[in-house]
């Protein structure tokens, strides 16, 4: 049986958003060009932008967080964007994500 295959904008938006999130110095410009030619519209583009920074910029603030509290430092350095406060959860479960400053939702 044939593995399903992803349609080419949504490996481009995958692409994409893995690009930003990780930093890579390619930035995925290349993903962009492709999902305009695919009619992805810039609106939804940005919002793969919005929620990939988004993502990355918690993980660099919870990576510092925890760097501070092993190292003994009173709080992380003051880099970036102040931190998002987490959103509310349900007792004993943990946040999946919180939503971008945008308001767009990350899962």
């Amino acid at each position: 049986m044939a593995e399903p295959s992803l349609h080419p904008s949504i490996v481009a938006m995958v692409s994409l958003a893995a690009n930003i999130a990780a930093n890579h110095p390619k930035k995925g410009l290349c993903q962009i060009e492709r999902l305009r030619g695919y009619g992805i519209s810039d609106e939804q583009i940005e919002m793969v932008v919005d929620i990939a920074r988004h993502i990355r910029d918690e993980a660099g603030q919870m990576l510092d967080a925890e760097f501070a509290i092993e190292a003994g430092m009173t709080s992380p350095p003051a880099v970036g964007p102040a931190p998002m406060a987490p959103a509310p959860v349900e007792a004993g479960r943990a946040a999946c994500c919180t939503p971008t400053a945008r308001g767009n939702a990350c899962c």
